[in-house]
């Protein structure tokens, strides 16, 4: 566990935050949470803001959040009074233009072309917002969790309080022998490539990276993406983690799959190509248990695809499509099941890894990206994405594996539940941050910089 020595802001003065930077009079953060969505439905880095949110109120730190109004149903839901401390980013003309354009482009592609523009939307909302409540709420610490790519710019910069962005986690490339080879990836490297050419320039433009007094990461090769220039201090965490009043087995480490029930496998997650979940399909056709069943929670535009792939194959029997769940319908899916499946060739974190990992269930998945940091051979199967029939086959060896060795299964479940107590916990993760905010909370913001001291230096210069 890291240990942070606490710093403190003095009184307001007049209603405005006046920084007294430097004094060592012990004071809570009071924490400003600012993301594009907060939602657990929307799963993924979705989820971080509000985790980070929750945890703090729990512990009854003063902390608000800033978000889009797209999930303010669920959040009103889900917050009872703590709604009060929610400011919501009213949808506008930007934000409807690229949603309906963007559904007929690849996702991905469309995540980072029309989705950066509404993000961006969104963030030039939020840093009038924010600035506003830093006054208002005399706010220490501003926090900015997501958008999780080292590469996107922000504009959280200028706030009347220190900023610290992160985790993130990011900076990929899918692996070599899938460049090309999905939906709309040869237009999506191209884009990527020009992105990561002129990001820094970006970053030049919407300083917010370079000048936030803490910028945290998931790991090394999320901090070679970050822009040259950054100023502040560079950390290192993890940025999933795992909700342990939710995310946990039934009765001693789940219940034992029947022997003579058919083998169970489940798959967690957006159906979109990146996530390859064909390739589990067809892995499930492969194995040597012909009654093997497997079923697959999420939507999204793949799933017609799919479906057509499981009735080609003759699976329809064997193959089950149950949409989105609520996190406790979920864990009681895991509970059934007797691995969690994740083909994804390009997944940067991989929350669902650990949800499985939580509630004691071994994990097969790709030997790329995010599964990397949390599994091993303790605790889940790691797949090789040398070629699409190399992943196919290895998959349902896998499958094939533990299905036939319940001692197996309960082994690496059970070393799986104890790495997510020692290291992946949502309390354990607010713990680190609000040593991190209070660290942080003593450091003093960069001098002003705005896009019209920027547009007046260059106009100078000309």
């Amino acid at each position: 566990m890291y240990r942070f020595a606490a710093n403190t802001l003095d009184k307001s003065v007049g209603g405005c935050p006046a920084r007294n930077w430097g004094t060592n009079v012990a004071e809570e953060p009071r924490v400003v949470i600012v993301g594009d969505n907060a939602s657990f439905h929307f799963g993924g880095e979705a989820s971080l803001p509000l985790h980070h949110f929750m945890g703090l109120r729990r512990r009854g730190i003063e902390a608000w959040l800033i978000v889009h109004e797209r999930t303010r149903a669920e959040l009103t839901a889900l917050l009872g009074a703590d709604i009060d401390r929610v400011t919501f980013i009213p949808d506008r003309a930007i934000h409807l233009i690229c949603w309906k354009l963007g559904r007929f482009l690849p996702a991905q592609v469309s995540y980072l072309t029309l989705g950066w523009i509404s993000r961006l939307a969104t963030q030039r909302t939020a840093q009038r917002l924010t600035r506003a409540l830093v006054r208002e709420r005399r706010v220490t610490v501003v926090h900015q969790p997501t958008p999780v790519s080292p590469r996107e710019p922000s504009l959280l910069y200028d706030m009347g309080a220190p900023v610290i962005i992160g985790p993130m986690n990011g900076n990929m490339a899918y692996p070599a022998a899938f460049r090309g080879s999905v939906w709309g990836q040869s237009m999506l490297s191209r884009i990527i490539g020009a992105a990561r050419r002129i990001s820094d320039l970006f970053h030049r433009l919407m300083p917010g990276k370079i000048r936030a007094q803490m910028i945290i990461v998931a790991n090394a090769r999320t901090q070679n993406g970050l822009p040259k220039a950054v100023r502040g201090e560079v950390r290192k965490l993890v940025e999933n983690g795992v909700d342990l009043t939710v995310w946990t087995p039934r009765g001693q480490h789940g219940q034992e799959r029947n022997a003579k029930r058919p083998p169970h496998f489940v798959f967690m997650g957006r159906l979109v190509d990146w996530k390859a979940v064909d390739i589990a399909i067809s892995a499930l056709a492969r194995m040597e248990h012909p009654d093997a069943t497997f079923e697959i929670i999420g939507d999204g535009p793949m799933r017609p695809a799919l479906m057509a792939l499981g009735e080609r194959l003759g699976l329809k029997d064997r193959l089950r499509f149950s949409g989105w769940l609520s996190q406790a319908d979920c864990v009681e899916k895991l509970d059934t099941a007797d691995a969690l499946l994740l083909p994804s060739i390009y997944e940067c974190g991989g929350a669902v890894v650990l949800e499985a990992m939580s509630c004691a269930r071994p994990v097969i998945a790709t030997a790329w990206g995010g599964p990397l940091d949390y599994l091993d051979e303790g605790c889940g199967i790691l797949i090789p994405p040398t070629s699409r029939e190399a992943m196919i086959s290895g998959f349902a060896a896998a499958m094939d594996r533990l299905a036939a060795d319940p001692d197996l299964r309960r082994a690496m479940g059970e070393a799986g539940r104890t790495r997510i107590l020692q290291d992946y916990s949502w309390d354990a993760k607010v713990e680190v941050m609000l040593g991190i905010y209070s660290s942080t909370a003593n450091l003093r913001p960069s001098a002003p910089t705005s896009y019209r001291l920027l547009l007046s230096a260059i106009s100078l210069q000309a």
